[in-house]
């Protein structure tokens, strides 16, 4: 049997850290679940399908719905509590392999252009962590 894309277990992780959505005045038609919602961009994620061709047969709504959604949970600040709050789940239960974590020039900034070192003539930036002494140019 296929794993389910949406647990309950991870479901009832998730569901506290999602906001409540305000009530309609005006009415018009019902909010799709959050949980819905959750489980089509999961699905859009996992595959790497186009938001628009998302199965209606998962009854997760439109593409457009679950985009609007993840587009929302991701201006309040959600998306990434959720992300945290997952991290630090799996952290607690020795789930993480940190050995294989992985960090490009694009995590770490080098402030100021870091240190300059010369090696065969040309000079090349390090960050500061992995200059010896003092940048000589500063």
């Amino acid at each position: 049997m296929a794993t389910p894309l949406l647990p309950n277990a991870l479901w009832n992780m998730i569901e506290p850290l999602l906001p409540t959505p305000a009530s309609k005045p005006k009415g018009g038609r019902p909010r799709l679940s959050d949980r819905a919602c959750l489980k089509g961009v999961l699905f859009v994620l996992r595959s790497g399908i186009p938001w628009r061709m998302l199965p209606k047969e998962m009854n997760c709504g439109s593409g457009m719905t679950c985009w609007r959604r993840l587009r929302d949970w991701q201006k309040a600040g959600i998306w990434e509590l959720i992300h945290f709050s997952l991290l630090d789940w799996l952290a607690r239960y020795g789930r993480i392999d940190w050995s294989r974590a992985v960090l490009d020039s694009c995590s770490i900034r080098a402030v100021f252009g870091g240190f300059k070192q010369e090696w065969g003539g040309r000079a090349r930036v390090l960050p500061r962590f992995l200059g010896k002494g003092t940048n000589s140019t500063n």
